[in-house]
C-alpha cells in the first residue's frame, strides 16, 4: 500500500507545481531595441519629409507673391505710360516712384531675371519721363534762340541753310560727355545736362564734375578717375573701370567688369554688380548749390536710399556675403569733396 500512496503523493505534488507555474504571472519581455542606424535613418526620413513640406509651402507662397507682383507691376506700368502720353507729368512721376517702390519691396521673393526686367522697365520709363519734360520745357527756348541767331545773321537766306539741318543733333536727347582725355579737370552744368545721356569713355586720371540732372550716365573704360554727378533720372552703367571713385544718385546702378572702385551711392533700387572685384560702397554725400532742384527735376524718391543693398550676380550663396564687394568703413569715407 505504501508504494501506491507514495506514488499518489508525488503525482499530487507535480500537479500542484504545474498549477503554481500556470498561476504565476509571466515576466514581461522587453522588446528588442532597434539598431541605432535604423533610428538615425528614420529620423533623417522624417526630417526630409518635413523639409519637403516646408519647401513646397514656400514655393507656393513665392509663386503667389510673384504672380501678384507681375500683375500689379503691369497695371502700374501701363498707367505711367498713359500719363506720359497724355499727362499730367507730375502724376506720372509720382506713379513711377510708386512703381519703383513696388519693385524694391518685392526683390526678396523675385527671381533675378524678374528683378532685371523690372529695373529695365523702370529705367526706360524714367528716360521717357525725362524726354517728355524736355519737350515741354526747354524746346521752345531752343527754337527761339535758333531763330534769333538766324535773324542776327541777316546776310543769308534761310533756305540755303536747310540742307545742313538734318545733320544737327536732335534737341530732345543730344549725347554729351568726354572721351580719351588724361589728367584733365572736366565739368558740365545744369543747362548742358538736363535729361541728356552722358557718356565718359576711356578717361585716365581725370576729375569730372557733372552739376545737374542727366537722363542717364555711362562710364566705360576709365582708369583712376573721380566722377561726381548730380541726380540721374534713370540708370548709371559702369563698365570695365578700375581704380575710380564715383559719387552718383540714380534709380539703378549696374557695374560690370569693374575693379577696385569706390561708389558713394544714392539709389532707389538695389545695385547690381557682375564680374566685379574689390568694389565698395558708402552713402552719397557730394553736394553743390542747386542740387535740391536737380533732385526734384530728376524725379528720384528722396526718402529711399539702398546704397548698401547690392546684388552680385556672380555670388549665389545666400548664407555667406559676397567677397566681391564691401562697405567702406566710416573712418575711410570722403567728407570733403572740393
Amino acid at each position: 500500500m505504501e508504494p501506491a500512496g507514495e506514488a499518489a503523493r508525488e503525482q499530487q505534488q507535480q500537479h500542484e507545481e504545474q498549477e503554481d507555474e500556470e498561476a504565476a504571472p509571466e515576466s514581461p519581455r522587453r522588446p528588442a531595441a532597434p539598431p541605432e542606424r535604423l533610428q538615425r535613418r528614420e529620423a533623417e526620413r522624417l526630417r526630409g519629409v518635413e523639409r519637403q513640406r516646408q519647401e513646397k509651402e514656400a514655393r507656393a507662397v513665392k509663386e503667389e507673391r510673384s504672380e501678384f507682383f507681375l500683375a500689379a507691376f503691369s497695371r502700374e506700368r501701363e498707367a505711367v505710360e498713359a500719363l506720359l502720353a497724355a499727362g499730367p507729368l507730375e502724376e506720372a512721376g509720382a506713379r513711377l516712384q510708386g512703381l519703383q517702390r513696388l519693385l524694391t519691396e518685392s526683390v526678396r521673393f523675385l527671381a533675378p531675371y524678374e528683378v532685371r526686367k523690372g529695373q529695365e522697365e523702370v529705367a526706360r520709363l524714367q528716360g521717357d519721363l525725362a524726354a517728355r519734360r524736355r519737350e515741354l520745357q526747354p524746346k521752345k527756348k531752343f527754337a527761339f534762340r535758333a531763330l534769333k541767331k538766324e535773324a542776327a545773321a541777316g546776310k543769308e537766306e534761310p533756305r540755303p541753310a536747310e540742307p545742313a539741318r538734318p545733320a544737327e543733333p536732335a534737341p530732345e536727347a543730344p549725347q554729351c560727355g568726354f572721351s580719351g582725355l588724361e589728367a584733365a579737370e572736366l565739368e558740365l552744368g545744369p543747362a548742358e545736362l538736363l535729361g541728356r545721356d552722358v557718356e565718359l569713355r576711356e578717361l585716365r586720371g581725370c576729375r569730372v564734375r557733372l552739376r545737374g540732372s542727366p537722363g542717364a550716365l555711362r562710364v566705360r573704360g576709365c582708369r583712376g578717375c573721380t566722377v561726381l554727378c548730380g541726380p540721374v533720372a534713370s540708370s548709371v552703367l559702369v563698365d570695365e573701370c578700375s581704380g575710380c571713385l564715383l559719387a552718383v544718385a540714380c534709380q539703378q546702378l549696374r557695374a560690370h567688369r569693374t575693379r577696385d572702385t569706390r561708389f558713394y551711392l544714392r539709389v532707389t533700387s538695389r545695385a547690381v554688380v557682375e564680374g566685379c572685384a574689390g568694389v565698395s560702397f558708402a552713402p552719397y554725400s557730394w553736394s553743390y548749390p542747386g542740387i535740391e532742384a536737380d533732385f526734384q527735376s530728376s524725379g528720384l524718391d528722396g526718402s529711399r536710399n539702398n546704397w548698401n543693398l547690392v546684388d552680385d550676380f556672380d555670388w549665389l550663396a545666400t548664407d555667406r556675403p559676397s567677397p566681391n564687394w564691401s562697405v567702406i568703413p566710416e573712418q575711410e569715407r570722403v567728407s570733403c569733396w572740393d
